[in-house]
């Protein structure tokens, strides 16, 4: 079972978080300041931290830093701040993700699974490695075997493909695919999905014809499996 620590001052929050985490089978802790925060942390040993920004005793720029120090298990910031400057900030000091308050349930559990897999913690190590025909994807040793053959691949390019391919034929628009793959909300054009999707269709247009990684028009990407 992955393990959450949720180190967040609201307790209407804190309590909603935890609810909805173990609905989802997560097993949680909650610390309402950043000095609790730390200890569980030491004694909870989460796979993944839930930090509040604005905090008492220590804030959670404190908190990542003290978790930092000897650990890199992943952190999604929560904040009630929207400012470039905090996101950046956070993602620069070894944070994960960040998510701006208010927000929606269902967005911190896709951002949750989405660094889970990122990261390979927890219960999505297993799903490091996908095979289909004349396909795999090793995001162990991030390499591409197209057809049997090792195809260089850059980092990120790796991580889309094995984003779409971890959900067979759901279709992604590049607002989800700049979220969960580039891993916080991207300040820069959306086209940035559109480069990366032609380039890994220049290495594998054709390969096979059990799958293809398609357009839907208007709305976006998926990778699709043909039965």
């Amino acid at each position: 079972m992955i393990k959450v620590l949720i180190v967040e001052d609201d307790h209407n929050i804190a309590q909603l978080l935890q609810l909805y985490l173990e609905k989802e089978g997560f097993e949680t802790r909650t610390a309402a300041d950043g000095g609790k925060g730390v200890e569980l942390f030491r004694s909870f040993q989460p796979d993944l931290v839930l930090l509040d920004l604005m905090l008492p005793v220590l804030d959670g720029w404190g908190v990542l830093r003290k978790i930092r120090e000897t650990d890199k298990t992943p952190v999604i910031m929560l904040t009630a701040k929207g400012e470039t400057s905090d996101k950046v900030s956070g993602l620069e000091q070894g944070a994960d993700d960040y998510i701006v308050k208010p927000f929606e349930m269902k967005e911190v559990l896709a951002r949750i699974r989405a660094v889970l897999r990122r990261t390979g913690t927890g219960e999505e190590e297993n799903s490091k490695k996908l095979s289909f025909d004349k396909l795999t994807i090793n995001m162990e040793s991030y390499e591409l075997l197209v057809d049997g053959k090792r195809v260089d691949t850059p980092p990120k390019e790796m991580e889309l493909l094995f984003h779409l391919a971890s959900a067979p034929n759901r279709v992604f628009t590049r607002n989800q695919l700049l979220d969960e793959v580039w891993g916080f909300d991207y300040f820069g054009d959306s086209r940035t999905v559109d480069v990366h999707i032609k380039r890994l269709r220049e290495k594998l247009e054709g390969v096979s014809q059990q799958w293809s990684l398609k357009t839907v028009w208007g709305v976006g990407y998926k990778f699709e499996l043909l039965s």
